[in-house]
């Protein structure tokens, strides 16, 4: 029971860590790793939160309008159609992109509101979520067989 809770908390935390809300869902995949918690299940449920949490900003990205980015944002209509240009030229691909620290948010809520394609948004998010948790649990396990 304790170890389903305990990877409750992990997939909570990564999905609200690739939310808009400052999180730190490595911190907890560190603490569980060093805990001696499997880095297989540790990796494939911190991935999956975090991608399903990337997807949510893209879901909001998708709902929003110009009228409320020039508005609340007071970012001009002249640099929403760069960033437009700049999103459609790379496509999906950017997704790969969102588990970058501050940008990754942004990237995700571009990438749904300018309407890129969802699936290849949603592999590409999940490849590079992937690459990121287990460089972190490599390095992690790696760090403390050191020590």
């Amino acid at each position: 029971m304790i170890t389903l809770l305990t990877y409750a908390g992990l997939f909570a935390s990564s999905f609200l860590a690739a939310t808009l809300l400052p999180f730190s869902s490595e911190a907890v995949l560190v603490t569980l790793l060093l805990t001696g918690h499997s880095p297989v299940p540790c990796i494939i449920i911190a991935t999956l939160g975090n991608s399903l949490g990337g997807m949510s900003s893209y879901g909001l990205g998708y709902l929003g309008n110009l009228v409320w980015i020039e508005r609340y944002l007071r970012i001009e209509a002249k640099q929403i159609q760069r960033i437009r240009k700049q999103t459609t030229r790379f496509g999906s691909l950017l997704a790969f992109f969102s588990w970058l620290p501050v940008v990754g948010d942004v990237i995700a809520v571009a990438l749904g509101f300018f309407k890129v394609q969802p699936v290849g948004v949603a592999i590409y998010m999940l490849a590079g979520k992937a690459l990121r948790y287990i460089v972190i649990a490599v390095y992690t396990l790696y760090l403390q067989h050191m020590w």
